[in-house]
């Protein structure tokens, strides 16, 4: 064994072994350390023990540190290990970590996207939950700060949907409220003037189908786009609906949107609480919805957080700054 002062490893273990116990922990040990070194050896790890505490560095040091708690707790009523009791919890910790390995890359492989132009691989435990919420669920909130992927995400799954007719059409749905412009005086109708805040979706759309696919489908009528105000009476049947920016719907928008979903319909709702652009009194659609529709079956909340930004690293560092200033600000009120 490895003195106990050894340099720090950032992959290591230190634990004691209660209650201390001369006579168990020379039986863990094993005759001139046998045991520990059987464990070193089969788990590439290193074991650093002075009596009852100990130091385990390796990339398997969590399983190590497993096999040695449990191997102590069989020498409770001093009962001898031999090395095959030694073998077999070292061969059980290596089946459950090849099982839990195995699970992982399932669900990376599960989570995947393809489209016609590229594949979409989600990154982290949050952006792959949300994948797999939007496939199986009928309403499904993205919520948190840009540059998570909720958006970009969702239209890949609506893009997937559609090539796999599970959905004959795709719709961009976007409220018509001014983040600090004036929409009255851009040019165009209603739905023209709200165009040009549907980029980030038009350019999720080329990249996943290609310019001359995508200007078909709208052609054809496949991919609509449409200000919110514009739903009001239908009902979209067989559609993947995006509800993008909807931190700026009021409740009565948010509801009138939630019930136009019809039959082999799924529909995606994304925002980010923290950039509500209402006028000053009205309440956010987004917000009242997460409250109201928590326990509902059929509708999944994906929570983002500045952890899940996937842009630039210095995002990330500007939303924890905002949500830094926000808390403060909140405190101080």
């Amino acid at each position: 064994m490895t003195p106990l002062n050894t340099p720090y490893n950032p992959s290591s273990l230190s634990f004691s072994l209660e209650p201390t116990d001369s006579r168990r922990l020379a039986i863990l040990s094993g005759q001139f350390g046998a045991h520990l070194k059987q464990i070193e050896k089969r788990m590439e790890v290193e074991v650093i023990h002075r009596g009852s505490n100990f130091a385990v560095n390796g990339s398997k040091a969590e399983n190590a540190t497993k096999i040695i708690q449990q191997l102590y707790k069989q020498t409770t009523n001093g009962q001898e290990l031999t090395p095959d009791e030694v073998h077999l919890a070292i061969q059980e910790s290596l089946m459950e970590s090849v099982a839990v390995e195995d699970a992982k890359q399932a669900l990376d492989t599960a989570s995947i996207i393809r489209t016609k132009k590229c594949t979409i691989k989600p990154r982290g435990g949050n952006q792959k939950g949300y994948v797999a919420a939007v496939r199986t669920n009928d309403i499904n909130f993205g919520i948190g700060p840009a540059g998570t992927g909720k958006t970009y995400l969702a239209v890949a799954c609506a893009v997937e949907a559609l090539l796999k007719d599970e959905v004959e059409r795709i719709l961009l749905v976007r409220p018509a409220v001014e983040a600090g412009e004036k929409l009255g005086f851009l040019p165009g109708d209603l739905a023209q003037k709200v165009d040009p805040y549907l980029r980030p979706l038009y350019d999720a759309l080329y990249e996943m189908l290609g310019f001359e696919t995508v200007a078909k489908f709208i052609e054809r009528n496949v991919i609509e786009v449409a200000p919110l105000a514009y739903m009001r009476g239908r009902t979209l049947n067989n559609s993947f609906i995006i509800l993008d920016e909807s931190q700026n719907t009021t409740r009565e928008q948010m509801k009138m949107f939630l019930t136009r979903i019809g039959f082999g319909s799924t529909a995606v709702i994304t925002g980010d609480p923290s950039q509500i652009d209402l006028p000053r009194g009205i309440a956010s659609g987004l917000k009242h919805a997460i409250e109201v529709l928590d326990n509902v079956e059929g509708v999944s909340f994906t929570l983002f957080t500045a952890k899940d930004v996937v842009r630039h690293p210095i995002v990330q560092r500007i939303v924890e700054a905002y949500e830094a200033a926000e808390k403060r600000a909140e405190k101080n009120n």
